[in-house]
């Protein structure tokens, strides 16, 4: 089992840049591939990100391509998302998900464990 932490959402201007943390505890990190989504108001939740165990392969989804970085540091036993170019779109709960699995997974489904995650809001 995993529990997750996520730290470094806030308020931020359009163009703007945030990197969001999400510390994991227990030794098993690099077990878990990893992903970072997101939630808006009245909408589903949506991945923007996605790591596999070793960080070798990485998935994002069009929305985000060029702008979002994922990244992990097993020892230090985190995850990061890099956002950079911010838009009032971006604006969201940012969660971040274990699967426990080798290549990242772009299915929501697929994640067993979950933070309770960090507000981000971009003003235009």
């Amino acid at each position: 089992q995993v529990q997750l932490v996520e730290s470094g959402g806030g308020l931020v201007q359009a163009g703007g840049s945030l990197r969001l943390s999400c510390a994991a505890s227990g030794r098993t990190f690099s077990r878990y591939a990893m992903g970072w989504f997101r939630q808006a108001p009245e909408k589903e939740r949506e991945i923007v990100a996605a790591i596999s165990r070793s960080g070798g392969t990485i998935y994002y989804p069009d929305s985000v391509k060029g702008r979002f970085t994922i990244s992990r540091d097993n020892a230090r036993l985190t995850v990061y998302l890099q956002m950079n170019s911010l838009k009032p779109e971006d604006t969201a709960v940012y969660y971040c998900a274990a699967d426990l699995a080798v290549l990242p997974s772009s299915d929501i489904t697929a994640y067993e464990y979950w933070g309770r995650g960090t507000q981000v809001t971009v003003s235009s």
